[in-house]
């Protein structure tokens, strides 16, 4: 298929080449002219804006933007994706933003007789380059059909959540969760290190009991006790701080929205926003525990 895709970033990219290597032949655009030149030289043609994506002919469009701002500019406007995409054209942002904001640019598409999917990832940069993300989809059941083909080139889980919108609120709620047990993690290694318990055993018992869970088998946040873990690459890599904290603003925004409590995500937020705000943002979330540790990490 002649598909477009615009947001080259951390993510973006290797989705794009994966849809490469499916054999797809790929319009490209991205601020970042090193990134287009990278795709560029694995096969895929550049286009000047994002217009010129539209232009191009795709049958499918798909987008990777940093928020829902960027997100509304590439959308909606007299020369918006919806507006200059062909009729026909399957629109499918894989952005984290927040549901009223999918749902209000579906509602655009909708209304020029176009189809636009939410479809969020987990899975982070690893999944992206390897092809095994998680999407979470909102929009039609036809919808998802036609694009399973495609996402699945690209990820391994693909979950129809239901109407529009449905897809980033399932991304909202599991990072809501994510942050507050990567809190949680940090809480109870920095408390059994401190009473005199090795780390190691202490993340064993967890993950063999009650509180194992993904932030302490899979990114456990005290140095050294997982090899692969950020942790014990001075938390470089991974999903940074930031990315959580503005995943938990969306959150409470949409909470805010809907008059829904989410005391421990709130909690959360001001955590991750605290860490931030002292320079860890560009740290992977785990990192957080740094606020329990001495510098010498007991």
């Amino acid at each position: 298929m002649h598909l477009g895709f615009l947001g080259l970033g951390n993510m973006g990219a290797p989705m794009a080449r994966n849809l490469l290597k499916a054999g797809h032949q790929l319009t490209v655009y991205d601020l970042s002219t090193a990134a287009l030149d990278a795709l560029r030289a694995e096969g895929a043609e550049v286009a000047a804006s994002p217009t010129a994506v539209a232009a191009s002919g795709a049958e499918v469009i798909i987008t990777m933007l940093p928020a829902a701002a960027q997100v509304k500019t590439v959308y909606l406007g007299e020369d918006g994706l919806i507006a200059r995409a062909r009729p026909g054209t399957l629109l499918i942002d894989s952005s984290t933003i927040d549901p009223l904001s999918a749902r209000a640019v579906a509602s655009a598409a909708a209304e020029r007789g176009l189809e636009l999917l939410d479809a969020p990832v987990s899975g982070g940069t690893g999944g992206a380059a390897a092809g095994t993300l998680t999407f979470m989809v909102g929009g039609s059941e036809a919808g998802f059909q036609r694009a399973q083909p495609l996402l699945a080139a690209m990820g391994r889980n693909l979950v129809h959540c239901g109407a529009s919108g449905n897809g980033q609120v399932a991304k909202v709620a599991n990072n809501l969760l994510l942050g507050i047990s990567m809190v949680g993690v940090a809480e109870a290694m920095a408390l059994g290190t401190r009473l005199g318990m090795d780390a190691k055993t202490l993340a064993g018992v967890i993950n063999t009991s009650s509180g194992r869970c993904w932030s302490s088998e899979v990114n456990n946040p005290y140095p050294d006790v997982l090899p692969q873990a950020p942790a014990s690459r001075g938390y470089q890599g991974g999903f940074a701080a930031e990315l959580m904290l503005k995943d938990l603003g969306l959150a409470t925004e949409a909470a805010r929205a809907v008059r829904q409590p989410v005391i421990l995500g709130a909690v959360a937020q001001q955590l991750y926003q605290r860490f931030s705000r002292a320079g860890g943002g560009g740290l992977d979330f785990s990192a957080i525990i740094q606020d329990y540790l001495d510098e010498d990490g007991a």
